[in-house]
Parts: C-alpha cells; structure tokens; sequence
C-alpha cells in the first residue's frame, strides 16, 4: 500500500485513492483501520475535510454522521461476532486528539484480549502494538474488510 493517501485521508476517499475505503456512507466514509491489532478496527471519515468537530456540522450533518457511525458499528459487530466467536462488543468514540478532522473510531473488543487490558480503554494498549509490522492491515485481513462491507451493505436504508 502506497503511502501517499495517509498525508489526506479524506481527500484521496473522495478521490477514490485511499485504500482502506469499505463504502462511501451519507456523511462519510466507512474505513478499514491501519492498524489490526483488534481485527476489525474501523473508522469513520467525515466527507469534508476542514471539519474538525461534530458541532461544526449542521444538524442535519450532524445527525446523518452518528447514524453512520452507528452503522458502521453494527457492521463491525455483526462482522467480527461471525468471524470470532470471542468478540465481546465494540466501542465507538469520537475523541479528535490526534488527527484534526473529525473522525469516529470503532474498536471492537474481545474475550482474548489481555485480563489488564480487556476492561479498560484501547488506547492503554502498549506503544508497540500501534507500530508493529504484525498489526499492519495487509491481504491477510481481505476476509475481514468483506465482511464489513457486506454488512454495511445489508445495513443500508
């Protein structure tokens, strides 16, 4: 996977050069995450990058964005609950510390997960999980992005 899209996530999905893109939603972009360390890790984009913060959409937007979010989580959940029979649930935050566009992650959690780390937030997880080559999105987790895709599809009004 060429890099060159993660300098502008949102303007290569609307360009149709970012590779992580599951399906265009009403208000964003349902994503695969870069890094698999909870297989199923997704996020979503919101379709205008100069968007920062949820309140700076009109409520319209606003709305269609967490309906988005709330499918995309379904679909994570439905997704990872048939491919593992140790998921647990998913979480859903819009935290925005990081990256300045307004984005919403989905994790979804599992019964393997380590006891320290299972019941608290993913961001506890060691430094290293983040960065290691092991975790990277790769072809190995095509099985995966299809599922969600699927989902996200069936779950479409």
């Amino acid at each position: 996977m060429a890099d060159d899209w993660r300098g502008d996530r949102i303007g290569s999905a609307l360009r149709g050069g970012n590779p992580t893109v599951l399906r265009r939603l009403d208000a964003g972009f349902a994503v695969i995450g870069d890094v698999q360390f909870l297989p199923g890790y997704s996020v979503l984009l919101v379709d205008d990058p100069v968007v920062r913060r949820l309140s700076e959409l009109p409520r319209s937007r606003r709305l269609a964005f967490l309906s988005d979010m709330d499918r995309l989580g379904e679909a994570v959940e439905r997704a990872c609950g048939r491919l593992d029979p140790a998921f647990r649930r998913v979480n859903l935050e819009i935290l925005g510390n990081t990256d300045p566009f307004l984005h919403a992650h989905v994790w979804p959690r599992y019964d393997w997960e380590p006891a320290d780390r299972v019941g608290g937030p993913v961001w506890l997880y060691p430094r290293e999980r983040w960065d290691d080559e092991r975790y990277a999105l790769g072809p190995r987790h095509d099985v995966l992005r299809q599922a969600i895709g699927e989902e996200l599809d069936r779950l479409a009004t």
